[in-house]
Order: structure tokens, then sequence, then C-alpha cells
């Protein structure tokens, strides 16, 4: 097992070196029809589903997978029989024929990967929320910064036909001057659908590697209910701003490149979840540089809204983009029932777009262009949300100072 002062040192160790000598690159150079050879970092429920649409995704190879679980590495291996496994993520970016990697790791984790990976010359698929404080932020992107890496962050809605219809409707003649953005996260499952009771047999300290699981996070005895519901304790996850909110603020956030807030404020409570550290009612409000407000809200106890809706207000007109991909454009002072753009009578069921956002990745991969959500949005995005935790943390709103990056 890793002792976990030796990991911290060697990732700080490692970005010390990396400084001074300039970034290692172990890439190939591929062509238009090269086959991707490719790892997975975190091989949870999400890990597993990022990994079986990247290797449906023509001329892919998954050569490696990483877990601190070895359960987990058991299941990849009966996906794709014959794959290297590691329970060290780092074990994995040591071999040069890998050129990219998936990560999807718990929230405190991701700059653990992100980092090194960039390091060792790899494309990534960062899932969101891209960085779990301002300070990982801050060393992701300077591990980024001129580094030549294509990354595509996990907000697959980017790449979903909503996301493109939308695009065509948000012209200041069909809006006018927007002031406006409302979006909600409406879910009626108990503990966000998330909690998991039953421990399996295994997991205990000789199959999970404690020590890379807590990583630089506060130190704690092996506990399975925190590996299996880290979801739930601060120390590991940002709740439903890093889970949700993430995608419906950032789809706004990309469509219109929009800054880090000014100001934030969050209000919410914990009254049906008594085992998890974070509210499951909550509302947020976000003040924007140029003249902008975007509010979210969420509950785990009502399905109204649905999964992912939001709503952008204009002078001249509305437009809603659902959970199925739905758009709907509302011209000021039109009547619901009149024409082709009525407001939708239900709330339609949610669509994934990951399979397109992944082959997103792999083509830009290749061409070395930007892929459809790249890491400036999920780093702005990133800060947006650590802000709505930071508010209802310190039960005040908080602001951003750009000459500190930091959070005040």
């Amino acid at each position: 097992m890793s002792n976990r002062r030796e990991f911290i040192q060697g990732v700080v160790g490692t970005t010390a070196s990396v400084a001074v000598s300039g970034l290692v690159s172990s890439r190939r150079v591929l062509g238009a029809n090269d086959r991707v050879r490719i790892g997975l970092i975190g091989a949870g429920a999400r890990g597993k589903y990022d990994f079986k649409e990247a290797i449906k995704c023509p001329n892919v190879e998954a050569v490696a997978v990483a877990d601190v679980y070895t359960r987990h590495l058991q299941e990849v291996q009966a996906i794709v029989p014959g794959i290297k496994t590691y329970q060290d993520f780092r074990r994995l970016l040591d071999d040069k024929s890998i050129d990219a990697v998936i990560i999807v790791t718990p929230q405190h984790q991701h700059a653990l990967s992100f980092v090194p990976a960039i390091q060792a010359g790899k494309d990534v698929y960062q899932e969101k929320t891209m960085a779990f404080n301002p300070e990982h932020a801050r060393r992701m992107r300077r591990a980024f910064n001129d580094s030549g890496r294509v990354v595509q962050i996990g907000m697959q809605m980017q790449s979903g036909p909503g996301y493109q219809r939308v695009c065509e409707l948000a012209t200041p003649e069909r809006l006018g001057t927007v002031a406006l953005i409302e979006t909600h996260h409406f879910r009626n499952t108990p503990y966000g659908g998330w909690i998991r009771n039953e421990v399996p047999s295994d997991c205990d300290a000789q199959h999970i590697d404690w020590g890379l699981f807590e990583g630089e996070a506060n130190h704690y005895p092996f506990d399975p209910d925190r590996y299996l519901n880290w979801r739930f304790y601060w120390d590991y996850s940002g709740g439903n701003m890093f889970e949700n909110m993430v995608h419906q603020i950032g789809f706004w956030y990309q469509l219109l490149d929009l800054q880090v807030p000014e100001t934030v404020s969050m209000l919410g409570a914990n009254y049906l979840s008594p085992k998890m550290h974070m509210p499951d009612v909550m509302s947020a409000s976000f003040k924007l540089p140029n003249k902008l407000l975007i509010t979210w809200s969420s509950t785990f106890s009502n399905d109204y809204y649905g999964e992912q809706q939001g709503c952008l207000f204009g002078t001249k007109g509305t437009i809603m983009h659902t959970q199925s991909n739905k758009v709907y454009y509302l011209p000021q002072g039109q009547a619901v029932g009149e024409g082709s753009s009525d407001k939708p009578t239900e709330n339609p069921e949610y669509v994934d777009n990951t399979d397109i956002h992944m082959q997103n990745w792999f083509d830009c991969i290749r061409s070395r262009k930007e892929p459809n959500c790249p890491f400036e949005v999920g780093y702005r995005t990133a800060l947006a949300c650590q802000m709505a935790v930071a508010s209802y943390r310190r039960g005040v709103p908080v602001h951003w100072d750009p000459e500190t990056e930091d959070i005040i």
C-alpha cells in the first residue's frame, strides 16, 4: 500500500522538476486515421461508463486501467480481457505507448491525476468538476498552459444537438439584452440516488489503497463508508454543485463566454439526507461581471423541472434548453400556445451525449484542434462551483479576487 506522505511529496516533487526541465512528451505523432491508445484512471460506475463509450469509438485501443480498488480493476478486465491493471495511476502514466487518459476519480483527486498526466505527455478527458478548490485549479492551469495537450472536460451537453441549436437561436436579434439565466436540477430520489448501503466483502484496507484514495485530503483511519459514499463528505466532494450544477451553468458559460463570477451567494439545507454533509435542497445566485445574473436551484425531493433545464431571458425573447436536448424559443410578448415555439407541456427524458463528446475528443487528439468543452471552460466553471460551496459553508456571499485568483 502507498504511504500517503510519500504520495503527496512525489506529486509535489514531480511538479517542481518539470517546471525546471520542461514537459516530457511521450506522444506518438498521430495521423487522421491512426489508432489512439488510452488508459483509464478511476474505474467506478461513471469511469466504466465513460470507458465503454470510449472503446466504442473507431480506432481506439484500451491499454491499461488504474484504480485504488482491486474490485474495479477486475470489473474492467471483464470488459477488456488482458488489459493492464494498476492500483497506482502513476505506473499507468509511465507507459509511453499510451496516448491519452480518461480521468474519472473522486473530485478531490482530479488535480492529483491531471497534472502528472499532462506532464507525462498524455492528452486528457477530465471528468467534471474539473478542479476541487482554487489551488488545484491554479495547479492544473500551470500544467496545461503551453503543454500542447488536448483536454476535453466531461460536460457532455456541449457536444449535444441542443447546444448547437441554442447557438443558432442565441442572437441579439432574437434575444436583445440578456440579464438573467435560470437553471434547475430537480430529482425525487433520496440522497440524489448516490447512497451505497451494502459494503462488499472485499471493501477493506487489503483491497483498497487508502493512502492513494485520500491523496491530499484530511487523514482518517480506513472507513468503507468514506470510500463508498465519498460524495457525502466535504473532504472529497462538492455535493450536487459539483455533480450537476456544473453541467448547467457550464452550458451557458461556454455559449456566452462567461467569466468567473464577481459574487456568489448560496443558501440551502439538509432536510431529508442526514448521512450527507451537503444540502439536499439549495439555491445559488451568481453575479457575473457583464451585468448578468445566473440562478440555480435543486432538490432531491421533487422532479418537476427534471435533471437538466435552463432558461435564458432576454428583452426580445426566451430560450429554454431541456435535458433531452429539446430547445424552445419564445419571442417576447407571444402567448404560450401561439405558433411553433411553445414551451414544453411535460419534462422529457434525460439524454446523455457522452458518446458524441468522447468521439469529439478523439477527433481532436488526431487533428490537435480545440475540443467542444476545452480547459478554460472547465476552469471558469469549476471556480464558480467552488464559490457556491464556499458561500454555503461560510454562510455569507463570497467574492472572487482576480489578483490572488482566490475566493474571499
